[in-house]
């Protein structure tokens, strides 16, 4: 019983440290913007392995709503992040391709929900990030810090390989 109660509390201890990873992590590219703090409005359009437009500037601390929809054949992602997060997020979509949650054009959501009751990586619901089925549109509004080197990419496996990123310019 004692052995039980350690590893849980290994594991929980392992679970509230690795999100405060993420947490830090995010703030170091921004946050969950508000609507009444937006400036401006851009529609982004994925294809099958590009984003239109395939830049962005913004001015740090400015807050932009993304209307985003997919175009193309495939399952997309967008997610706004710096290099080092995408990789360390691509595992989980990875696990997500293999446990039959991200087909080839569609999304198993009652699977996504299923399987983020025993890991919560596998709900995909993140404030700088949405992914999308052919023909799907969807907006995330974020509030961009002073970092620099973030990216938005398509991390859906293959896709950032291929280089489905698109640059982002933040001015001091």
């Amino acid at each position: 019983m004692i052995k039980k109660l350690y590893i849980l509390t290994l594991l929980t201890v392992f679970s509230f440290s690795t999100h405060s990873f993420a947490d830090k992590n995010m703030m170091s590219v921004g946050t969950e913007g508000k609507s009444n703090e937006v400036t401006r409005i851009i529609k982004i359009k994925m294809y099958d392995n590009y984003f239109e437009p395939n830049s962005f500037n913004f001015k740090a601390e400015e807050t932009v709503k993304f209307e985003v929809e997919n175009f193309g054949e495939l399952v997309h992602e967008f997610n706004i992040a710096n290099a080092m997060m995408h990789k360390k997020h691509q595992p989980e979509m990875q696990m997500m391709v293999e446990n039959e949650i991200l087909l080839g054009d569609s999304i198993d959501r009652k699977k996504m929900a299923k399987m983020a009751k025993l890991d919560k990586s596998m709900s995909h619901q993140h404030s700088n990030s949405v992914l999308l089925e052919p023909k799907e549109k969807q907006y995330l509004i974020w509030k961009f810090s002073k970092a620099q080197n973030i990216e938005i990419a398509c991390n859906v496996p293959g896709h950032y390989d291929v280089g489905m990123i698109a640059q982002v310019k933040i001015d001091q």
